[in-house]
């Protein structure tokens, strides 16, 4: 097992565009043309491509793009027990734009079992090396909490968990089992996607929970205590970060709001070793909230849009990065793009080569920020 510290000063946030020669296969085996077997041989072949590009561009890290993935987030919901699914044709406003996506809800207690994802994991690890470190993404303990009480879930939730605090409980156990699972398949280096913090900054969601009689900052205790309790036992040479996400969906987006009305729990007492931070646009707010970063976690800016193919200013980024530096320390700072290239198969409206020129550009100026590094 290689040594290689992650987040890495120059690093991404996990999901690719799916190349062309993938979506044909999907939709071949939705059809009935290809069989199973030969629809995971084109998608292991797409993996192994990915991950070599990956290492062409000289990152330390490597995932699988999320290729074997419909959703960033239900997929490994579907991989507990107690959890079904159904393709209603529903889905989530993004901005104008309706993001399509299976209805996932309970149909009993959450429990662990054997997960897929870290049979997925185990071929993509296959590929480390001396400079490489594999990273896997999952939704944050958090995203599934509040997937089971979203208004179209809560009364379906109410038959197997009275309250909350039973919820939360059996999430988190839930997730410890899944991280040992992924701990004794080697993996070192797990990452959460969570859009739940994203979801409840600004003004629009304390209105929005205070017409259902809720107070946000009860909201936001819970979500805290359940990604919390989940990190519970989690062995300390494994390095669990979280990306903040505010939704990303075919270049879309689901919220806006600075980090200032979630930073006192996330930044201050969510127990990862580092937070992926979008703050690409004006949504994001500014960077004075990153002083209540705990000492103990890194922050990797995500300074760099998936959304447009456009490549930013590299002294503007520097800029950007220096700025950040007033509230936290340049030696516990990373950079990023902002989000995923594709959170879903849809992908955001740029082309593979436009992705990997925004990666290029990532790493060019991390390495003249962190030139020691």
């Amino acid at each position: 097992m290689n040594n290689i510290k992650t987040p890495y000063r120059y690093d991404f946030v996990g999901s690719f565009l799916r190349p062309q020669t993938l979506k044909d296969a999907k939709a071949d085996f939705l059809a009935g043309k290809i069989s199973e077997d030969e629809f995971n041989k084109v998608v292991d072949e797409e993996i192994t491509k990915v991950v070599a590009k990956q290492k062409e561009l000289g990152f330390h890290v490597i995932t699988d793009g999320e290729f074997r993935r419909s959703f960033w987030h239900l997929d490994f919901m579907w991989g507990f027990e107690g959890v079904a699914h159904e393709n209603t044709g529903g889905g989530v406003d993004f901005d104008g734009e309706l993001a399509l996506l299976d209805d996932t809800y309970l149909v009993g207690k959450i429990k662990a079992k054997a997960h897929p994802f870290v049979e997925y994991y185990k071929f993509l690890k296959q590929f480390e090396d001396e400079n490489t470190v594999a990273k896997y993404t999952i939704p944050a303990p958090a995203q599934t909490f509040q997937q089971m009480i979203v208004p179209v879930n809560f009364e379906s939730t109410r038959k197997f968990y009275a309250n909350n605090d039973e919820l939360i409980h059996d999430i988190a156990a839930a997730y410890q089992d899944v991280i040992k699972q992924f701990y004794d398949a080697g993996c070192r280096n797990l990452q959460f996607d969570d859009c739940t913090w994203g979801a409840i900054v600004g003004t629009a969601a304390k209105q929005r929970y205070a017409s259902l009689g809720i107070d946000i900052e009860e909201v936001k205790r819970q979500l805290l205590e359940v990604n919390n309790l989940a990190l519970e036992n989690k062995p300390a040479d494994m390095t669990i970060t979280s990306h903040i996400c505010r939704g990303n969906y075919h270049s879309t987006f689901f919220t806006s709001g600075p980090y200032d009305t979630v930073a006192d729990y996330v930044f201050a007492k969510e127990n990862v070793d580092a937070l992926f931070l979008e703050y690409d646009d004006a949504r994001s707010g500014g960077f004075a909230p990153l002083a209540k970063v705990s000492s103990d976690k890194k922050v990797v800016l995500g300074l760099i849009t998936t959304k447009r193919p456009q490549l930013e200013d590299k002294e503007s980024i520097k800029k950007r990065i220096y700025e950040a530096a007033k509230y936290i320390p340049l030696e516990r700072l990373a950079l990023s793009p902002q989000c995923g290239f594709a959170s879903c198969e849809i992908g955001n409206k740029l082309t593979e080569e436009e992705q990997w020129a925004k990666l290029k550009l990532v790493k060019e100026i991390a390495e003249e920020v962190w030139q020691n590094d």
